[in-house]
């Protein structure tokens, strides 16, 4: 069973950047992908960017091509997530997500994901 930690989240005003952090515990090595999602008030959970664990291979949702860059730490079992020229409609609770297989197709179904981060808020305000 794999645990992850989600950190990085805070207040930005518009045009700024952050960057988070999700660190794996636990089962690593069943590992097969790693993605981020984000959810905010009253709109659904949706997929932001994910990356096959082993090989590195690299997927975004198209809204978020140019401005979020996922990356991955292997050594550390960490996934960052970078976002720039951040908006109000940016803001959400950002959600680390992992599954044991590599999720290619069905990648934005937050049910191919077995664990789940708690989640780190991320608000940026005009």
């Amino acid at each position: 069973q794999v645990q992850l930690a989600e950190s990085g989240g805070g207040l930005v005003q518009t045009g700024g950047s952050l960057s988070l952090s999700c660190e794996a515990s636990g089962h690593t090595s069943s590992l097969g992908t790693k993605a981020w999602f984000r959810q905010a008030p009253g709109k659904e959970r949706e997929f932001v960017a994910s990356v096959f664990w082993d090989n590195g291979i690299i997927f975004y949702a198209d809204a978020f091509k140019g401005r979020f860059t996922i990356s991955r730490d292997y050594a550390k079992n960490t996934v960052h997530l970078q976002m720039k020229s951040l908006t109000p409609e940016d803001t959400a609770v950002y959600y680390c997500a992992a599954s044991t297989r590599t999720v290619g197709g069905t990648r934005q179904m937050p049910s191919r994901y077995s664990a789940w981060g708690q989640g780190t808020q991320v608000t940026v305000s005009s």
